[in-house]
């Protein structure tokens, strides 16, 4: 299972039959897998045929019976093989406590743990059809760390399935099989989307093949902990450990996700699921098939979500877009010309409504891709054109976390040393030596470096004292600490 960091666990939907919660990485040669000639214009995944089935108008709720009957056949089940590397030794947890202070127990405690070995595992996830060639949509997940992959149709047909490639960054994978004159989905349009809208979804959830779940969709452009590239669409379908990579359809029997993640604190279905829309899955699924690989793009800036406080600060009317916290050296961002304390409020006129916005659409564009942003910056909007670079040169778009907010400002403060501006990497700032009232309750700490206020550097006493003069009801703080740069709204009243 995929957890993430929160007090609940993100878990993915793939089942362990034998041995435990298993590792899925397909290994193939080094590098990158060749290419594979097929003619893209003929898959439905790039080239959907006439809708053949009627839409579904029903009363009190849909009947999903003719979408599973038309496409039930084309949703598959995926079981991988592998092995894991753990460790072993003696059991001394049954030793009684009066005999753990002799010196057999102390020779054989040094022994315990320390005995690597490997031990063979078994997972399962489903997929769907997405070529009559035999070309297979799942999770990257699925596949993970797995020396064999076998793919069962709802005939019971099998096969060995050789995997394409694999995208961690959106958790999307391409399998081939080799079989010919298969049934595949349609392709539908996770826009037309809405909450309340019925979905169904197809799977093999703990190894029960082709189960049928429906529900409603919950909400869209879901961002969840260390998935910032995919806008999650969530729903209330029934998903379990072995649902992975299957098909979310819609009313119409269009394929609009791949479920891949719940939210739970038990493991198991709690009411939160989670699918990749399928044009994202589309785009670097055309990415794999074409050369075998995938790149993603990067600006490399990190950023915040801008609060009501923040927002008063840069003069801006509502909250809204990606405050910049952090501009990398170097970066496209920086050749840009971006700042910061600039707030992107649109990629290429596309609106960005949070933080969480950003990363998921310059993650999912291409390097060397020109971007026209909508910045405000100095409390006016202006438009700037930069070009992507790659993320595997630098860091993404990233979240700095939301601000704290406090009410007034106190801080002693004073001029870093040389060695403290090499040890921080900062050319100016003062150290933040103590804090009390409304700095200590915006969240300000002994230690932070204050590099800016409204957007305006410091390097002295004075120069705080004369920004403050003019500063209205509410100004930002740009806070260094460690690492990391944040804005700090303070409300002085």
């Amino acid at each position: 299972m995929k957890n993430s960091k929160l007090v609940a666990a993100i878990a993915v939907c793939a089942a362990v039959a034998t041995g435990g919660f298993a590792l899925y990485q397909v290994s193939y040669a080094a590098g990158s897998p060749p290419p594979v000639k097929l003619d893209h214009k003929s898959l439905p995944l790039f080239n959907n045929p006439p809708a053949a089935l009627g839409q579904t108008n029903a009363v009190g709720g849909p009947n999903f019976s003719s979408i599973v009957q038309r496409f039930g056949p084309t949703v598959v089940h995926i079981n991988v093989r592998g092995l894991t590397t753990t460790t072993s030794g003696p059991d001394l947890s049954q030793v009684p406590p009066q005999l753990r202070d002799s010196p057999f127990f102390q020779f054989f405690q040094q022994f315990q743990g320390q005995t690597p070995h490997q031990v063979p595992t078994e997972g399962l996830g489903s997929g769907f059809i997405i070529s009559s060639d035999g070309l297979v949509l799942t999770n990257a997940h699925v596949v993970k760390g797995a020396k064999s992959v076998t793919v069962t149709l709802t005939n019971h047909r099998s096969y060995k399935a050789t995997v394409l490639g694999t995208d961690t960054k959106t958790d999307i994978a391409v399998l081939k099989i080799p079989a010919t004159g298969l049934p595949t989905v349609r392709i539908g349009n996770p826009a037309t989307l809405e909450p309340g809208d019925w979905v169904l979804a197809i799977g093999s959830p703990y190894g029960f093949y082709n189960t049928v779940t429906a529900g409603i969709v919950s909400a869209k452009s879901r961002a969840l902990p260390d998935d910032s590239m995919v806008p999650f669409i969530q729903t209330d379908v029934a998903v379990n450990p072995g649902n992975s990579g299957g098909p979310l359809f819609d009313t119409q029997g269009d394929v609009v996700g791949i479920n891949s993640q719940i939210f739970t604190q038990t493991g198991a279905f709690e009411g939160l699921s989670f699918a990749i829309p399928i044009n994202v899955a589309e785009s670097v699924a055309r990415q794999i098939i074409e050369h075998g690989h995938v790149q993603h793009a990067k600006l490399g800036i990190a950023v915040q979500t801008v609060t009501q406080q923040l927002a008063n600060s840069f003069g801006l009317q509502t909250p809204r877009g990606a405050l910049v916290a952090q501009v990398t050296d170097g970066s496209p961002a920086a050749k840009a010309g971006l700042k910061a304390g600039d707030i992107i409020l649109s990629v290429n006129g596309q609106p960005v409504n949070d933080s969480s916005d950003l990363p998921m659409m310059i993650g999912l564009m291409r390097p060397g891709q020109k971007v026209q942003l909508g910045v405000w910056s100095n409390h006016r909007q202006t438009t700037i054109d930069a070009t992507l670079g790659s993320f595997a040169e630098g860091t993404l778009v990233a979240d700095a976390g939301n601000g704290a907010s406090g009410h007034g400002l106190g801080l002693q403060v004073r001029p870093l040393n040389p060695n403290e501006q090499a040890q921080a990497h900062v050319h100016s700032g003062l150290l933040v030596q103590g804090v009390t009232g409304p700095a200590e309750q915006a969240g300000v700490q002994p230690g932070d470096i204050l590099l800016a206020i409204d957007g305006k550097p410091v390097d002295s006493v004075s120069e705080v004292r004369s920004i403050l003069k003019g500063a209205g009801n509410t100004i930002a703080l740009l806070i260094q600490r460690g690492s990391n740069r944040i804005f700090v709204p303070v409300d002085l009243g």
